[in-house]
């Protein structure tokens, strides 16, 4: 290779460190409407899925255009909790916003796949495209290029009245990034007129800080009106901070930067800093290019096929003779990447050396067992059969209340699912205990992961396409991260359903858990989503008692409901209430907001399942009991001493 190559290649490496090494993603401005456009490098199809965590909390803006100009307009439009929304931009719950008003939408943002997004659905209406939907209706939120390769099979024919699915962009920090103080990405529209400066003033940022959170260059800060600017922000962004002035003229030319803003000295360090970290990293990338040419060119002819599957579709079989492994590997192969874009691949070698060659001291439950994965903890479940739909259906959802499943594995007639690791194990291991070792909840955290369960299951309700029951919700199913947030897990028996009021499938095979599983599902096999809502009624029973629903049946009775007749209707109520929850909150849960609970519940459980809630009319209401145990946790903490804080 020629030396002034050389310096040239290093150069190029070192200038993009430097820049990069605190930029979250590139901005992405030309070729939005480029609607065929299939390079997938581009942020087009969303921002990469390169922060520090997979999920995080993350906020949009949107302009309030008629019919989208209300709370819940908005937020079934972009899949937001309208509670959280309203309380963001300081409204009521019905709220009508101004048109051309900028709305603040909380979101959750995951990965799916190597992007970044935070899911929504969208019902086509007539005269639809992806384009009109991605630059008009959602002003720029969206791609073309990313709803199209959501719904490539109806990209052609977009029927009136169909549902797709959206994703939305928005990213998580990177480590540097939240090394130094950015905890929250802002999604921004750009509107005809702003540039990063103006933009970055609404949040009170150094400009310079934005162009480097998407890799603008300082001498070229141009952004196009309907496309997305990535906003650091170490707090949650403020309604007050989006209803300043219209945009000022733009700069005179397009070569002319934003007016720069004044660098304090701690600003002044930081940028040696970076500098520092520039030519570090410019010097790693070098090291890197390096080892990928010798591997390349040296050691290219010690390059073996390595097969990573047994089986040429997801039915487990007896295991092959190598031959046959590794002229079938590449078919299977490619038939799994249809339908499992989203997971990794591992190596049997791979999941051994994660778990210690499956140790005891590795094994959770049953056969799911701890591993360590690039020094990040994983669930390691062993399965047998056919678990294709499990994975297809794992592989295509993504929300934080549900758990991830990250990759897989099969060997020698076995699936090895790989799947977000949850410290706290179990729901059922926090509650329905009745030993003295039993791990305690508060009553703020209970309701919490009261919200957490419904909200995953509102997502698979309205927000999956088709919609999906999961059929078998029990606090085995439930599992704790390590701040006990709430993850839905085992979706082996979840299955399609309509979604539709007053709509059920019928099913002959009934499979469940004993307790849970609702009437009408048990005497004539009846499926619909109101199926999970009488099972999280239970779920939420034992909550807020801390027994197991077995427990709660009176002999022979058959009626849970009537287990909440003293509670509900007696005189005595407020003492029966005081003996009803779990004794371990006496006198440390608001009455009131336990009432609402039980009422909420008794909802859920009644016989008739066209009388239950929908799980989002459950949200709201668990969103408003979590609104109002915060109130009340300020101010028991302010009436109790410390020593007796819960």
């Amino acid at each position: 290779m020629n030396y002034s190559h050389l310096v040239f290649v290093f150069t190029i490496i070192l200038a993009y460190s430097s820049v990069s090494i605190l930029a979250q993603q590139p901005y992405f401005g030309a070729g939005t409407n480029d609607c065929n456009a299939q390079d997938t490098s581009t942020s087009a199809f969303g921002y990469l899925c390169n922060g520090a965590n997979r999920t995080c909390q993350s906020y949009l803006t949107f302009r309030s255009q008629p019919p989208f100009n209300t709370v819940p307009s908005i937020s079934s439009l972009l899949g937001a909790n309208p509670s959280q929304l309203s309380q963001l931009n300081s409204v009521s719950q019905n709220a009508t916003f101004n048109t051309n008003q900028m709305v603040l939408v909380p979101v959750t943002c995951s990965c799916s796949g190597q992007f970044y997004q935070s899911n929504a659905s969208y019902v086509i209406r007539r005269g639809d495209t992806f384009l009109n939907i991605a630059i008009n209706t959602l002003q720029g939120l969206s791609t073309c290029h990313a709803i199209n390769a959501e719904n490539s099979e109806q990209a052609n024919n977009l029927v009136v009245g169909s549902r797709i699915n959206v994703p939305l962009r928005c990213a998580c920090p990177t480590q540097n990034q939240t090394d130094n103080g950015t905890n929250y990405l802002l999604t921004y529209l750009i509107a005809s007129g702003e540039f990063v400066s103006f933009i970055s003033d609404k949040f009170g940022l150094d400009f310079r800080a934005t162009l480097a959170a998407n890799s603008i260059p300082e001498d070229a800060p141009t952004v196009l009106p309907n496309t997305t600017l990535l906003v650091p922000l170490s707090t949650p962004p403020l309604s007050s901070q989006v209803a300043g002035p219209s945009p000022p003229p733009p700069p005179a030319t397009t070569s002319t930067p934003p007016p720069a803003v004044p660098v304090s000295e701690s600003s002044s360090k930081k940028t040696w800093i970076y500098v520092v970290a520039g030519v570090v990293g410019g010097l790693v990338a070098l090291c890197i290019l390096g080892v990928v040419v010798f591997f390349l060119f040296f050691r290219k002819k010690e390059k073996k096929a390595d097969p990573q599957f047994v089986s040429e579709s997801f039915e487990a079989v007896e295991k092959p003779s190598n031959k046959k492994v590794e002229e079938e590997s590449e078919e299977f192969l490619e038939s799994l990447s249809s339908i499992a874009q989203s997971v990794k691949v591992y190596k049997f070698e791979e999941v051994k050396a994660a778990t210690e060659n499956f140790s005891p001291t590795c094994l959770i439950k049953g056969s799911v067992y701890r591993g360590t994965i690039n020094g990040d903890f994983a669930a390691i479940k062993k399965m047998s059969g056919d678990v294709s739909k499990e994975i297809n259906f794992l592989s295509k959802i993504n929300h934080f209340n549900l758990i991830s499943l990250s990759g897989i594995c099969f060997h020698d007639g076995h699936w090895y699912l790989v799947y977000e690791y949850a410290a706290n194990g179990p729901l059922s291991d926090w509650i329905c205990h009745h030993n003295g070792d039993q791990k305690s909840l508060s009553w703020a955290q209970r309701v919490q992961i009261s919200f957490d369960v419904a909200t995953g299951l509102n997502y698979l309700h309205s927000y999956t396409s088709p919609p999906h029951v999961h059929k078998d919700l029990n606090g085995d199913n439930i599992l704790l991260d390590g701040d006990l947030r709430a993850k839905i897990a085992n979706f082996g028996l979840a299955r399609s359903a309509d979604g539709q009021e007053g709509e059920f499938a019928l099913t002959r095979h009934i499979v469940g858990t004993q307790g849970y599983m609702a009437p009408e599902y048990l005497e004539n096999g009846l499926v619909s989503p109101k199926l999970d809502v009488y099972a999280l009624g239970v779920l939420l029973l034992e909550i807020l008692t801390g027994k197991e629903v077995s427990a709660l049946y009176e002999g022979s009775n058959t009626n849970l409901s009537e287990v909440l007749i003293p509670v509900l209707h007696d005189e005595d109520a407020k003492e029966n209430l005081s003996n009803f929850i779990d004794p371990s909150l006496q006198g440390k849960y608001p009455a009131e907001l336990a009432f609402a609970m039980v009422r909420l519940i008794d909802n859920c459980i009644m016989k008739d399942p066209s009388h239950r809630p929908s799980t989002d009319e459950i949200v709201q209401s668990v969103s408003r009991i979590m609104t109002a145990t915060h109130s009340w946790e300020m101010s028991f903490s302010t009436s109790v001493s410390p020593h007796r804080l819960p």
